[in-house]
């Protein structure tokens, strides 16, 4: 019996011998040779390390009958694909560098300067258009006359006024005449005056009058919108045209209040226009004095560095403010 257990052991033994797996350890020399000498390997390398590492996991399958987990395959994955330069395989990584920080917002153009244009009168007498000289989008110069209107009854108030006019000046000249040959006592000279005065005054308000009778333009621009017709019948404050000044145009944006320490007037920045597809200087021209509490952001205005061609107000886009 003791012999037999004795051949056993030996049998058991000889077994455990021949099939003990084959040692890893060349395969792991070589790992903590890449990871101590702390080489970058680069995408060139990606094709080199893939045969050896096919041929470890062979080796581990077919000595020890050992699998190759998928934890193993990130690790090797993520030592190929990062390109860090790490003192362990197991996570280390290199600094990162990045550009300068930059904030994008919304902005929308508008005009440096706008205006409606309506009926304007001392009295509320409506009033006929007898030319509309401008039509929408059209251009024009400072000083054009956009609009006329008939103005038969104004004028004719105005020669009326200024016959009477005529008539108290000859008549205090005369009143002056006979208080010198004492005919006509001071009372009479100086009521004669008060008609003189009077009637002068009636024809500034009928020269007043007739300038109502035309709109000239502010100054150089556009037509951005027809509200009249030629020969239509308008009331005083009714508006006919919208008019948008030429030049540089300004912008409007909501930037984050936390650029506040940095925004300053004068600052520049970047403008893209959708429509145009463009990309534009500007610079900041106001800030708002109150920050909205709800969204934490500051209202500012911008104006384009020159008049560019083909922007319009009313277009929109991002703007590109450097996180300084």
């Amino acid at each position: 019996m003791i012999y037999w257990l004795t051949g056993s052991l030996v049998v058991l033994a000889l077994v455990t011998f021949l099939f003990k797996p084959e040692s890893t350890q060349s395969t792991d020399v070589d790992v903590k040779k890449v990871v101590n000498s702390k080489k970058v390997i680069t995408t060139s390398d990606t094709n080199n390390l893939a045969p050896s590492l096919n041929a470890s996991s062979e080796k581990r399958q077919a000595g020890g009958g050992l699998k190759t987990t998928d934890s193993d395959t990130i690790n090797v994955g993520t030592l190929v694909d990062s390109k860090f330069v790490g003192d362990s395989i197991y996570g280390n990584r290199a600094k990162k560098t990045s550009a300068v920080g930059t904030e994008t917002v919304r902005v929308l153009l508008i005009p440096d300067q706008e205006t409606t244009v309506s009926r304007s009168g001392s009295s509320l007498a409506a009033a006929r258009i007898n030319k509309l000289n401008v039509t929408l989008g059209s251009t024009f110069s400072a000083g054009k006359t956009l609009i006329t209107f008939n103005c038969n009854v104004p004028r004719a108030r105005l020669d009326m006024v200024e016959a009477e006019l005529s008539g108290a000046i000859e008549t205090h000249t005369a009143k002056l005449r006979m208080q010198g040959l004492e005919q006509a006592g001071d009372v009479e000279v100086a009521l004669a005056a008060s008609v003189v005065a009077k009637a002068r005054a009636e024809v500034k308000l009928g020269e007043l009058q007739i300038s109502y009778c035309s709109i000239t333009a502010p100054w150089d621009g556009r037509v951005a919108k027809v509200y009249v017709r030629n020969h239509m019948t308008v009331t005083p404050g009714q508006p006919m045209l919208d008019l948008v000044k030429s030049g540089p145009l300004r912008l409007r944006a909501n930037m984050p209040s936390r650029l506040l320490s940095q925004l300053k007037v004068g600052s520049e920045f970047e403008v893209t226009i959708d429509e145009t597809g463009e990309t534009y200087q500007a610079i900041v021209i106001a800030i708002n004095s109150r920050v909205d509490a709800v969204s934490q952001t500051v209202e500012i205005e911008g104006l384009m560095t020159q008049s560019f061609h083909g922007l319009l107000a009313g277009m929109s886009g991002t703007a590109i403010m450097p996180e300084m």
